[in-house]
Order: structure tokens, then C-alpha cells, then sequence
């Protein structure tokens, strides 16, 4: 009996116990590493994509006020030509009235006024064609 001859692969398993335990956290601490990369792209993915989303927002935002102050703008000018427009229509109905009351044989402006208002009530036309455009 030799009692203290013995060889290296006496205690095999422990040496591959030790060597496989070794292996098994250094591949559960890298499989963390990547699962916390992966989670950590993924969140700041999403950051960047509300960010881009938040500012598109916002910039639409500021364009769609842009056009509606242009359209109210426009609007109001062509409401303040149409008021404008119907006082002289206005005004030419009561002088035609006014002249045809008063007009004798002998003189007869009244197709003037006629041919004048005839005009106006087609640049009225026009800008109200104009205005429900706009709407």
C-alpha cells in the first residue's frame, strides 16, 4: 500500500465542482450585463421617441396657430368689405328709390343707378364666393 502517492485527478470532482460553479456565475453576471443593456437601450429608446413626439407636438402646435390667426385675419377683412359693400348697396337702393319717386318723363338716370348697383351686387357676389371659400 503506498498511502501518500496519489495522482492529481485524485479529487476530479471537486476541481470541476469548483471550476463549473466559476463558469456558471461568470455566464449569469455577463447574461445580466446584456439583459441590463438590452433594458437600458430599450428605455432610453423610448425616452428619445417621446421627446421626438412631445416636440411635433408642439411644433404642430405652433403652425396650426399660425393659420388660424392668418385665416381670422382674412376672415375679418373680407367680413369688414362685405359690411362695406352692403352699405353701398344699400345706399344705391334708397337713392333709386329716391330717384325713381322723383323722376319725371323727361329725365331718366334711373339705369344708371341700375348699371351701379348691378356692379356692386356683383363685387359683393364675388366677396362673398371669396369668404365661403375661406370657411
Amino acid at each position: 500500500m503506498q498511502p501518500s502517492m496519489k495522482s492529481p485527478d485524485a479529487y476530479p470532482s471537486r476541481a470541476a465542482t469548483r471550476n463549473g460553479s466559476s463558469v456558471k456565475w461568470f455566464l449569469l453576471f455577463w447574461l445580466i450585463v446584456i439583459a441590463a443593456g438590452g433594458f437600458a437601450v430599450y428605455s432610453y429608446t423610448n425616452h428619445l421617441k417621446d421627446q421626438v413626439l412631445e416636440q411635433l407636438a408642439a411644433q404642430n402646435r405652433q403652425q396650426l396657430a399660425a393659420v388660424q390667426a392668418d385665416y381670422e385675419k382674412k376672415l375679418s377683412v373680407l367680413s369688414e368689405e362685405v359690411n362695406d359693400l352692403q352699405d353701398k348697396v344699400q345706399s344705391f337702393n334708397e337713392l333709386l328709390t329716391f330717384t325713381k319717386d322723383n323722376a319725371s318723363t323727361k329725365t331718366d338716370n334711373s339705369n344708371k343707378l341700375y348699371t351701379q348697383l348691378s356692379e356692386v351686387r356683383k363685387q359683393l357676389d364675388a366677396l362673398q364666393k371669396e369668404m365661403d371659400l375661406l370657411k
